[in-house]
């Protein structure tokens, strides 16, 4: 090989590998940074809070949890767009609009963004142009609905789950892309064509997002199981059968999405519990009881901890991955179904009260706080004396139609229900005033 041969290989090599960190620094494509939803990100993050560095107005809430590809940054809205953001600038790329709220979180891959809308569809579109490449009609998108929901009134009439905020955000693998549906099934799509690879039906419906390893899908569904399936044929390997609630349902429904690490997935139920079990079996290893909380977020996992936080309760949990033995637990006072994303020792996630936590998980303790504009004028009438939510103040009574109108009223404080996608130093977050923020 001669010098000049030689130098530009090695200038090749040097380029592609340079090429390559660039291209792992400025992408978080999907749900939880990887399709094993650890929700651990190769990212410096923001260990010290500077500001905003710019956001992003859409016409609903910002449910859905962002992801970025290529310097743009693609969200949902429940004012049923897709929207592509450029990373740097905070300037819209372009929209897409559905016929129905987007609260499913995209997924990007090999140029093409994959989600879900409330009108019943899964889309795919050009990442560049936003340009609709195929769409795949469901069976038909619904909330999890049953009688005398928690305890509400008139307890005869079915009702639908005021809770159940999110759709099935996409997971994309092998040229196949794998989400759940209200209607009760799990899909396994053609990605390039949107054409039915296999279909999975369980007992009601699936709102959380399937995690993939080891060869296996796994997800869990409202009626109360949890599922590992083959991700080639969708044959069902196994299933793990968490709590009821027959009454007033409850304790009843998966809506956290699975982790997987180790050969264990981990999963948040309504039932109050964070399960680990082994992926080959379905065997449980141990469950953390939540006294009646629901863990409705993503359980992250780094190096042997699992970190989760709980509704009712407001709590910040680390436990042993191995046993589940809690290490510390940290409480914040408001509910939080915002999923935590780690990078280095700092854990991100959101509150109800409009405000996005930066916990340090190696000192057990708070390392800043960002709280909305809407939190700051609205918060104070809606939080008690002792900082937790004034329920009082916002619901009327225990019928269905003002719980629902309380709830509302309680977002008006920008809740955060948004899970953070970290790239670099810049943390990307939705809130329930409309925003997405780039903070740093």
């Amino acid at each position: 090989m001669t010098k000049l041969f030689r130098f530009a290989a090695i200038v090749s090599l040097a380029c592609a590998l340079t090429a390559r960190v660039v291209s792992g620094a400025s992408d978080a494509t999907t749900f939880r940074g990887n399709v094993q939803h650890t929700g651990v990100y190769d990212a410096p993050g923001v260990p010290e809070l500077h500001g905003v560095r710019w956001k992003f107005k859409t016409g609903g809430r910002v449910y859905s949890s962002p992801a970025v590809a290529g310097g743009v940054v693609f969200v949902g809205s429940t004012d049923g767009h897709l929207y592509a953001i450029d990373a740097a600038t905070g300037a819209e790329r372009w929209k897409f609009a559905t016929q129905g709220r987007v609260v499913s979180s995209p997924a990007v891959q090999a140029g093409v963004v994959y989600f879900a809308s409330y009108d019943s569809n899964f889309y795919a579109l050009d990442a560049a142009s936003g340009a609709l490449k195929w769409k795949f009609a469901t069976k038909g998108e619904k909330r999890f609905a049953a009688a005398h929901i928690h305890g509400l009134q008139p307890a005869s009439e079915r009702m639908p789950d005021p809770f159940d905020f999110y759709l099935s955000s996409p997971a994309v693998a092998n040229g196949i892309v794998y989400f759940g549906s209200g209607d009760g099934n799990v899909y396994a799509l053609d990605a390039a064509t949107g054409t039915v690879k296999w279909t999975f039906q369980t007992g009601d419906v699936v709102h959380a997002s399937p995690a993939l390893a080891e060869g296996l899908l796994f997800i869990g569904s409202w009626d109360t199981y949890f599922y590992a399936l083959d991700a080639a044929t969708g044959a069902e390997k196994w299933r793990f059968k968490t709590g009821d609630d027959a009454v007033i349902h409850n304790q009843t429904g998966i809506q956290s999405s699975a982790a997987v690490a180790n050969g264990v997935v981990y999963f948040g139920c309504r039932d109050a519990k964070l399960y680990a079990l082994d992926i080959l079996t379905g065997a449980k290893k141990w469950a953390a009881d939540n006294k009646g909380s629901w863990v409705i977020g993503s359980p992250a996992v780094k190096d042997g901890k699992v970190y989760y936080s709980t509704s009712d309760g407001g709590l910040f949990h680390g436990v042993d991955a191995r046993t589940g033995a809690e290490l510390f637990a940290l409480r914040f006072q408001w509910p939080m179904f915002s999923s935590p994303a780690v990078a280095g020792n700092l854990a991100y996630l959101g509150s109800h009260e409009g405000k996005l936590l930066a916990i340090d998980v190696a000192a057990h303790k708070s390392a800043w706080t960002f709280q909305t504009e809407a939190s700051r004028e609205n918060g104070p009438a809606l939080t008690n004396a002792s900082g937790q939510p004034n329920y009082a103040a916002a619901m009327a009574s225990s019928f269905y139609d003002d719980i629902v109108a309380g709830i509302q009223k309680m977002f008006s404080v920008g809740a955060i229900l948004s899970s953070p996608a970290i790239v670099g130093d810049t943390l990307y977050v939705g809130s329930a005033d409309g925003y997405l923020y780039a903070i740093s």
